[in-house]
């Protein structure tokens, strides 16, 4: 199916859970998750009125940066190795995965201006993923405050692949009470107004719950 398509699908899906949890639609942000697909894939997504493509390995960021360039916004939305840093920092707008403070000082000592960054929390407690534990982000984002190219715009959290909805929205809502609980602060640093949350299978629920960025891969552009 053409990327054109699956965007106008995607979009009513978007409205109508917007309608019921009432926010506005340009609210929330779609972020293509073009990993698993081809650079002409990605360039249909752009084509077809996509401005936010995602990549989790820098490789394939690289790749497709070097063809797409200013054509769209990049998030790294993988787990980002300090070492790689120095690869991608020149070229993304947004990194979806800060989960510890040796990455944080790689980030700025690399980066030549601010990089918008998401702390990734893991609310679900899963030991496969990553991401620091929901009682620790206050304490986390403290820590980040002489670190002048770190702004954190918001949090960012990876749900289960369940189809239990209650525990996904208790996932999605947790995200939401910390994020408030840091905007809160009023930290210059860490504004921290975004939540990044849902992916193909559980976006609508997010967008539900709050999400302004939600990562979709297979739903949008397949996985070819």
């Amino acid at each position: 199916m053409k990327v054109s398509e699956n965007i106008q699908h995607i979009n009513e899906n978007i409205q109508r859970a917007c309608e019921r949890s009432g926010r506005r639609m340009e609210d929330v942000h779609v972020v293509a998750v073009t990993k698993y697909v081809s650079i002409d894939r990605a360039e249909e997504a752009v084509e077809a009125g996509l401005l936010h493509l995602g990549e989790n390995r820098d490789e394939g960021l690289i790749s497709k940066w070097d063809v797409l360039r200013d054509k769209a916004r990049w998030h790294f939305i993988g787990s980002l190795q300090s070492r790689k840093v120095k690869n991608i920092i020149d070229k993304v707008s947004y990194i979806h995965s800060l989960d510890r403070l040796s990455l944080a000082k790689e980030i700025h000592k690399r980066a030549d201006k601010p990089v918008s960054c998401f702390v990734q929390v893991n609310v679900s407690g899963e030991g496969s993923k990553h991401g620091i534990s929901p009682d620790e982000v206050k304490e986390f984002v403290g820590s980040l405050k002489d670190l002048s190219n770190i702004k954190v715009v918001g949090l960012m959290t990876m749900a289960p692949q369940t189809d239990d909805e209650p525990f996904l929205r208790s996932c999605f809502r947790q995200l939401k009470t910390i994020q408030e609980e840091v905007r809160s602060l009023n930290l210059p640093y860490a504004p921290c107004t975004e939540l990044s949350m849902g992916m193909s299978n559980d976006y609508v629920i997010a967008i539900e719950e709050g999400a302004t960025f939600i990562r979709i891969g297979t739903a949008l552009v397949g996985n070819d």
